[in-house]
């Protein structure tokens, strides 16, 4: 049974010594880092959670902006780790020692049921926008062998930023991010060559990478389009759209015109990733 606490997910994850605050700076005489919050300080109970994310909120500092892979969905396969980029704004009155990004999902964060991934510790780097305001960068890396099918989904972007005046400020939902499951598309004409006019079959299949098990699964029931690009054309036209079987089969037959290329083609879902089969080029003769 997977264990699901974000606390483990992103203990550890920074070190931070770039950001670190000098003690001259700060105002309890200590360097800051944001390991901070995992480092035996989390609060104990989610009463005492809201009073630290409260206090946080009184503070000068503030998040202007959090964006994790640019705004589009993260597409995990079954077996290969998946790095993102992130982009964290912050301000405060001293000026912003450094920031970075977090994701998870789950009812709270103090929830042992949640989950989620932290930043990369080597991968953090900021840069002062002006004397009050500082963007920072990083990546967070995505293990699939620690993922369900069901983290298909939003998950919450959570900030963390330290000031230079020593002020630390938490925040544990300042956006959102879709994860979405990989997908496989293929596609095959024939007979081929073939006479013009005469029928062809056009068969694929449609998978999807199933987190549970860290296999590849037919997606059924799914609508795909069936398209050609004659030989000579920039783009593909839809023929007709085709539904995946049971097992995320697809099969058709259309008439030959022309030689050119066939592919099938699907728009994704909010859980499954969009794809286009590599094309499979016809001869007709």
């Amino acid at each position: 049974m997977r264990i699901r606490a974000i606390v483990a997910a992103v203990s550890g994850a920074l070190a931070l010594s770039a950001f670190a605050v000098p003690a001259a700076q700060a105002e309890d005489g200590r360097s800051w880092n944001l390991d901070h919050r995992f480092t035996g300080t989390q609060p104990s109970s989610g009463e005492d959670s809201q009073r630290a994310f409260a206090a946080a909120a009184a503070t000068d500092a503030k998040i202007t902006s959090a964006v994790v892979n640019g705004g589009k969905p993260i597409v995990v396969g079954t077996k290969s780790k998946q790095t993102v980029p992130y982009t964290v704004t912050a301000t405060d009155d001293s000026g912003i020692a450094g920031a970075a990004a977090f994701i998870w999902i789950g009812q709270s964060i103090d929830d042992e049921e949640s989950f989620g991934f932290g930043p990369n510790e080597k991968s953090v780097s900021c840069k002062a926008v002006n004397a009050t305001t500082t963007t920072c960068k990083g990546t967070i890396t995505l293990n699939p062998a620690e993922m369900l099918n069901s983290d298909a989904t939003w998950w919450r972007v959570g900030v963390f930023a330290g000031a230079n005046d020593g002020e630390e400020l938490e925040r544990e939902s300042v956006s959102k991010v879709r994860v979405q499951r990989f997908s496989k598309l293929t596609v095959n004409a024939s007979p081929e060559p073939v006479k013009k006019g005469k029928t062809i079959t056009v068969t694929g299949k449609l998978t999807r990478a199933n987190l549970d098990t860290a296999t590849y699964k037919g997606y059924s029931k799914q609508s795909v389009k069936l398209q050609f690009k004659k030989k000579g054309a920039k783009s593909y036209s839809t023929v007709k759209t085709v539904k995946t079987s049971s097992t995320g089969t697809l099969k058709t037959t259309v008439k030959a015109s022309s030689d050119g290329t066939w592919r099938y083609s699907f728009v994704g879902t909010p859980s499954t990733s969009a794809v286009s089969a590599t094309g499979d080029y016809l001869d007709v003769k």
